[in-house]
């Protein structure tokens, strides 16, 4: 498959940006096509540099527009699928997210279909396995255990949906004959310099004089480098274009997680924040199952005001469960499948992520500085 090419939805994202900048570096790369609602002017910066390794198309479209997905298809080898709604507060409205996550990659198989490219890689979530209950102890868990997710939240009911939509259609005939194949990644939680989540926690924080609130301590996960994200989906897709590891990955969902120590969301946050001066709150916490059932009960409210009142809760049951348990996943699968081994170490991803908090830190004081004057 000489001279491929490789289309990357949600490019402008996170992790998208990422996977764009590794994709730069292969070889026999003729074409990325890198797709998004809109690429911010840093974006746009950063891409054009990466013009002189390679062939970068920036399509700016909606990923439920029908057209947009059968132009950005054409001609292509590979899919990665990394577009989608995260909102696990339940802000936005769960037809937006249902829309999003399920129909846009609905819309994005049957594009490649029409089209006939053969490979397609999703970007899925441990939010689809669970966690379903906080008293559950899962740790070190592995494909074989089938774990599949209950909530009927829209975020992870969505990806839930759309992954199996993604496995199903492995196998599926494309139009000039040939074949569909397909699999999924399910990264841990992500985080790294960049992170939305983080950003906000951050800032959260300093205007909080440099506390950290507390949600979660009681928590055991393994969170992902982004860039360890980032590098599994190229080992992925490489692994789909051998035709000797193929055959084992096709249809295949694979847990992504790396090195970084196994903690509570707390504590991942104060080890990368301490350094500038931050602290985490050490005032009481209710209990889990108190906390859990004042969840239940925000959640009635809100659904009673609905009909006069849109009403967020501050949490629910879902958020409750999520950042309080003990949740941890092997990567052994896709090391055996895919090859994959972090690209970046724990030490490596705390040092580059640190910095960028050090840099958020940074501009929050000259913002402070230029308001006193």
């Amino acid at each position: 498959m000489a001279g491929w090419s490789c289309l990357v939805t949600g490019a402008g994202g996170f992790l998208g940006q990422r996977i764009v900048r590794l994709l730069a570096e292969e070889k026999e790369l003729r074409e990325i096509r890198a797709l998004d609602r809109v690429f911010r002017p840093e974006q746009r910066e950063e891409f054009s540099k990466l013009q002189s390794k390679t062939n970068l198309m920036m399509v700016e479209g909606d990923i439920l527009d029908e057209q947009c997905l059968k132009r950005a298809c054409q001609g292509i080898s590979v899919v990665i699928h990394t577009a989608s709604v995260i909102d696990v507060m339940n802000v936005l409205h769960r037809e937006t997210i249902m829309n999003v996550n399920l129909k846009g990659t609905q819309l994005l198989l049957e594009a490649c279909a029409q089209a006939s490219v053969p490979i397609f890689i999703y970007t899925s979530t441990i939010e689809v396995a669970g966690p379903n209950s906080y008293r559950e102890i899962i740790q070190n868990g592995h494909e074989e255990e089938h774990l599949e997710s209950k909530w009927s939240a829209p975020y992870p009911y969505s990806k839930k949906l759309a992954e199996k939509a993604v496995l199903a259609a492995n196998g599926w005939a494309l139009k000039n004959g040939g074949t569909l194949h397909t699999c999924a990644l399910r990264p841990m939680y992500i985080y790294g310099e960049g992170s939305v989540f983080l950003y906000d926690y951050i800032y959260k924080a300093l205007r909080n004089n440099g506390v950290l609130t507390h949600h979660s301590k009681f928590s055991i996960v393994n969170p992902v480098y982004v860039g360890n994200v980032a590098w599994a989906h190229i080992l992925a897709l490489r692994a789909l274009r051998d035709p000797k590891k193929a055959p084992s990955v096709r249809g295949q969902f694979y847990y992504i997680s790396d090195d970084t120590p196994h903690q509570s969301y707390d504590d991942l946050n104060y080890t990368l924040s301490k350094e500038w001066g931050f602290s985490l709150d050490s005032g009481m916490s209710l209990p889990v199952c108190l906390k859990y059932w004042l969840a239940f009960l925000l959640e009635i409210v809100s659904f009673l005001l609905r009909p006069i009142y849109k009403y967020p809760p501050p949490f629910n049951r879902h958020t409750v469960t999520l950042l309080n348990s003990v949740f941890t996943f092997s990567y052994k699968k896709a090391q055996r499948d895919l090859g994959y081994k972090p690209l970046f170490s724990w030490e490596e991803a705390k040092q580059k992520t640190m910095e960028w908090i050090g840099s958020l830190v940074k501009q929050h004081k000259e913002t402070l500085k230029t308001k006193t004057h």
